[in-house]
């Protein structure tokens, strides 16, 4: 008996400082209308979602469409990558998937953000045996959970990722059995 983890990395959104209120763009909502599409029959039987605005409404439709309630989990949010905005971000994050357990300062190491992100992974897995799930989150915290149980998916993974990007992953028990992408965005 298979569970579906179906990650969601959020779509495109309106930046701000403030990483939990940040919303999505226009574009962003016509990406979260495509992922309520593509997921709607898939026989869904959960939605999670980060606190983050961005990661909430990139499913809100395709909760409404099946009738099911968004459970926030906490461990989902994207990883902490400095205390303060950084001064350059592909030298910043260049850093922290060189070396797992290096972090900036106030920031997540690679390590630590994947523990708690697959932290959440694993209690879903237990929870939802034999199920589908959907899981909106954030590009470098599902990618460090894809690395957890592959680590062909890394830092030039991520690189390619769109916003937003479906990556179906199909688990006997714990372990990963296959990933399907389901998504591929290129005119967002």
């Amino acid at each position: 008996m298979l569970t579906n983890l179906y990650l969601v990395r959020h779509a495109h959104s309106i930046y701000t400082p403030d990483e939990l209120e940040r919303p999505l763009s226009e574009g962003g909502f016509a990406g979260a209308q495509t992922v309520t599409e593509l997921l709607k029959e898939e026989n869904i039987d959960y939605v999670y979602s980060s606190p983050y605005k961005r990661a909430m409404q990139t499913i809100e439709g395709l909760a409404r469409y099946i009738d099911k309630e968004i459970h926030i989990e906490n461990d989902f949010k994207e990883r902490i990558l400095a205390e303060k905005p950084v001064e350059n971000f592909t030298i910043a994050i260049t850093k922290v998937w060189e070396d797992d357990d290096f972090s900036w300062s106030g920031g997540e190491s690679n390590r630590i953000a994947q523990k708690r992100g697959c932290r959440a992974i694993l209690q879903v897995l237990e929870s939802h045996k034999g199920k589908n799930v959907v899981i909106s989150t954030h590009g470098n915290i599902m990618v460090l959970i894809m690395n957890y149980f592959d680590s062909s998916y890394g830092f030039d993974f991520w690189k390619k990722l769109d916003m937003p990007d479906i990556y179906k992953c199909s688990f006997n028990e714990k372990k990963l059995i296959e990933v399907q992408r389901i998504w591929k965005n290129s005119t967002l």
